[in-house]
């Protein structure tokens, strides 16, 4: 069996595709600008860094890592060497529209573009939000247990990592997913509201969230945030105050169970907030 090389192999999802890959004794080439354990070292935005860990290689995880523009060339690559290449995009992509309407949808469909140009058999992963995205709250919940922030009303159905990892790795190691994009959520939407009161019960500690004007929440986001990704995000839940975001069925149509609640979230990271 040829190994699967797998980008972001140190990030969130990456490190768990891994971690999956390997528990069913599939070989796996772990790849990270840093160089992560048992892994090699290249960067996706440099060609010439990525071409000696595909010997060998016709399966790959792929996912932007900078900017979409950046990232070409290597698909560019991949189309020359490999078979099949499961690429993480995102569910801000909208398929009804001729031109993205948002900077992220517009990234990503960039690179799905580049992609479907190829002769690689391709399958698209679209999650919504993460659930692991609210680990930014970590140090506030440790601090007096107040999350602050605007649109504490906006809902959506988080997705833990270990069930979209789940979902990458059936689509790089069995049949029937090439052509297909994945629009994948969490089990149920969820204010942010209720989002920290969850994890406070998890992590043993009270919890709140504590609406603030939007100027000075989006002043925050920015000290951690380029401006456009800011803004996006916040149009985003705007939108879903009134009109949460709505569940797939994708987790249970590709892996044949339930996806893992906020709940199940929660408590797999409570350390991380006590």
């Amino acid at each position: 069996m040829k190994p699967v090389l797998v980008a972001g192999a140190t990030g969130n999802v990456g490190a768990r595709i891994v971690t999956q890959l390997r528990a069913r004794d599939v070989p796996v080439r772990a790849l990270s600008r840093n160089s992560p354990p048992d892994g090699v070292r290249g960067d996706l935005a440099k060609p010439e860094t990525i071409a000696p860990a595909l010997d060998g290689v016709d399966t790959v995880f792929l996912m932007l890592a900078g900017s979409a523009e950046a990232l070409l060339p290597t698909v560019s690559l991949l189309g020359e060497r490999v078979k099949r290449v499961v690429f993480l995009s995102s569910g801000s992509v909208d398929d009804s529209l001729a031109e993205q309407d948002n900077a992220i949808g517009t990234w990503h469909r960039s690179v799905e573009e580049a992609i479907e140009a190829t002769s690689v058999d391709w399958t698209f992963l679209r999650p919504h939000g993460f659930a692991v995205n609210t680990l930014g709250w970590a140090p506030a919940i440790r601090a007096d247990g107040v999350v602050r922030g605007a649109y504490g009303e906006a809902s959506m159905p988080l997705i833990h990592e270990k069930d979209l990892a789940a979902v990458a790795v059936e689509a790089l190691t069995a049949d029937g997913h090439a052509g297909a994009k994945y629009v994948i959520t969490g089990t149920r939407p969820l204010t942010q509201i209720e989002q920290v009161r969850i994890i406070g019960e998890a992590a043993g500690r009270p919890a709140r969230w504590e609406e603030i004007p939007l100027p000075e929440a989006r002043a925050a986001m920015l000290t951690r945030m380029p401006d456009f990704v800011v803004d996006t995000i916040l149009t985003g839940f705007r939108e879903l105050v009134t009109k949460p975001g709505e569940v797939t069925s994708t987790v249970q149509d590709v892996l044949g169970r339930p996806g893992l609640d906020f709940e199940v979230w929660a408590a797999d990271h409570a350390a991380d907030f006590q």
